[in-house]
């Protein structure tokens, strides 16, 4: 697992880790579907996109995907399944995703706050603990990720 989701007083966090920024975006937007899903099995058909996003500093940029995944959901339903990522002059994304109004949601996230917001590169050996049982001791090299969410 690269994704772990802890509490806060009102709303919910994520940590991820990844080998790179890109992998930090992609756990992050998988992670937070996995945060809105009930436990309910789905099997549908996969469909295919691409988004473009603004290139921009590596924490505007997370917070650009989760928004973009968010409102794909609610106003295209376009449910992420999978997503990559190849940063250019801008920020290209190939999105697998299923049709949002088959897939039963538990939560729904207000919107990606910038508290404790995070994206940055870990040092070989270097360790990051977290205040959360939850969140396991992450040691380097690799990039880490941290993003609440209003639900």
């Amino acid at each position: 697992m690269s994704s772990w989701p802890f509490g806060t007083t009102a709303d919910i966090g994520l940590r991820v880790f990844s080998s790179s920024p890109e992998g930090v975006f992609k756990e992050a937007v998988l992670g937070m579907q996995n945060i809105l899903l009930s436990a309910a099995e789905f099997d549908l058909p996969w469909h295919h996109s691409q988004w473009n996003l603004e290139k921009d500093d590596w924490e505007r940029m997370l917070v650009k995907v989760l928004e973009e995944t968010l409102y794909r959901a609610e106003v295209h339903n376009e449910w992420v399944v999978d997503i990559s990522f190849m940063l250019g002059q801008q920020l290209h994304c190939q999105v697998a995703w299923v049709d949002a109004n088959e897939v039963e949601r538990e939560v729904e996230i207000k919107a990606i706050t910038r508290h404790d917001l995070q994206v940055r590169e870990l040092g070989a050996a270097e360790q990051i603990s977290s205040p959360y049982p939850e969140v396991p001791d992450i040691i380097g090299p690799g990039w880490i990720g941290d993003v609440v969410f209003d639900i």
